[in-house]
């Protein structure tokens, strides 16, 4: 019965494969489990008595009120136009140079993924304006479906992102947890702005890493990626500058209100939120209709996440009846390397696990139940949180049921297969696992940015 906490996450993780929906699978495997536990005296009910406050909390907390305004605010952006007249723009002024539309792309994905944070939306705007452009310009298809669906990823680790404001919500509880276990009763916390602000340099990193590589592969192989031909339309710099100010003030209004200090996460996406829906009057593009899809998509994204913290408050609670975080406590110090070992098993086994399962689902399974013995171990939080988010990061690039393949496979039709796109994404894993390597080895690029700001 020892084994029973691996049991139930491997029953989940088996669940889960089923295409079952996680909030439904986490309480549904956790609950069953708990009835075997209660019925052969291996599990007291009393961990239960506690899941009333852990929903009391979760809906209390101020935190994730937050995930509905960004959402809002990304679907209202991706409904506004405002991603089609950048990427045209940009492409015109880049599109001259072999590799530049590739380039384009990566920019206008780091400007939508600073803005929005919604990797759907994302991968299937550029998906539907840029790959027809590149594939009629002679493109490569495998570089064409790689260079969208990777730069589509980069919502997951440049903020303001949902999943860093989720991983900051379990870090945070986690780190707790870690430091009452090492007496400290007064302990610290980490803010969604340490993230945010950790995130920074790594998500940059990530950002020059594609761009070297289209540069080098352009070069090498002129015909994977030529230049665009000439159009009577020239677009200038100041064309470029136009296009790029209102979603740029909308990013430093938010960005900057909560790096700055001015305004808590949650007051920041509302000025998100209410920014995006002036830019997209002032684009002409805002009616009731798209008014009414933006609500029902925010509210249908919301209950999701909401659903699932229920979930994995269940799950967690008896996970940890059946003395799960002691298990794998043990597990880690019996581990070879010490804190090192364990550092690279858990990252494995999450990018393993990426292969097969969302990234939410990993957030809210995996991370609170490793989470508190790594940091118990001494690792800084917020090198563990951006370590993750970039690993993650992977789990919407990795074949076969990385979610940024499935969302370009749906608009691309039969113009490109489903091995062009494979094949596309294999060199951007690569450069996001060099990432993470060069951040393993110098974790001064994730903690640097927030120990200055922050002390």
């Amino acid at each position: 019965m020892e084994f029973m906490p691996l049991i139930m996450f491997l029953a989940v993780c088996a669940v889960l494969m089923l295409g079952y929906p996680v909030a439904f699978t986490l309480s549904g495997v956790a609950l069953m489990f708990a009835l075997i536990g209660t019925l052969t005296g291996q599990f007291d009910t009393a961990f239960l008595e506690a899941l009333p406050n852990r929903l009391f909390g979760i809906m209390g907390n101020q935190i994730l009120i937050a995930v509905p305004l960004f959402v809002f605010m990304g679907v209202m952006l991706e409904k506004s136009r405002i991603a089609e007249n950048l990427l045209k723009t940009m492409g015109g002024l880049f599109g001259g140079l072999r590799g530049g539309l590739a380039i384009s792309v990566i920019l206008v994905g780091m400007l939508l993924a600073a803005s929005t944070g919604i990797i759907g939306a994302t991968v299937v705007t550029m998906g539907l304006i840029t790959l027809p452009t590149m594939l009629k310009n002679r493109y490569s298809p495998s570089l064409a479906t790689g260079t969208i669906c990777a730069t589509g990823t980069l919502g997951q680790i440049i903020p303001p992102s949902m999943a860093l404001i989720l991983l900051a919500d379990v870090l945070s509880s986690a780190y707790q947890q870690a430091q009452l276990k090492m007496g400290i009763f007064s302990p610290e916390t980490i803010s969604v702005a340490d993230l945010f602000m950790g995130a920074l340099i790594p998500g940059l990193l990530l950002v020059i890493g594609y761009m070297v590589y289209v540069l080098i592969l352009a070069w090498l192989k002129p015909e994977t990626a030529p230049a665009m031909e000439k159009s009577d339309d020239t677009v200038t710099a100041l064309d470029a500058i136009k296009q790029m100010a209102p979603p740029l003030l909308l990013i430093i209004a938010v960005l900057g209100s909560i790096l700055s200090g001015i305004a808590t996460p949650t007051e920041a996406a509302g000025v998100g939120a209410v920014g995006a829906t002036l830019l997209a009057w002032f684009n002409g593009s805002l009616n009731w209709h798209q008014l009414k899809e933006t609500t029902q998509s925010t509210l249908n994204v919301t209950s999701m996440v909401f659903l699932i913290f229920f979930g994995a408050a269940i799950f967690s609670l008896v996970f940890r009846g059946y003395g799960g975080d002691e298990l794998v406590e043990q597990m880690f110090e019996d581990m070879p390397g010490g804190v090192i070992g364990a550092t690279l098993v858990v990252m494995v086994v999450i990018f393993l696990l990426g292969f097969i399962l969302d990234f939410i689902e990993i957030t809210f399974v995996v991370v609170p139940i490793v989470a508190p013995v790594l940091l118990a171990m001494g690792l800084d939080p917020v090198w563990l949180g951006i370590m993750i988010a970039i690993n993650l990061q992977t789990s919407f690039l990795t074949p076969p049921f990385g979610f940024a393949l499935f969302y370009l496979r749906g608009v691309a039709g039969d113009s490109v297969s489903s091995m062009d796109i494979y094949k596309g994404v294999m060199p951007f894993i690569i450069i996001q696992l060099l990432v993470l390597i060069i951040l393993a080895v110098f974790p001064g690029l994730a903690t640097w940015l927030p120990d200055l700001i922050y002390n």
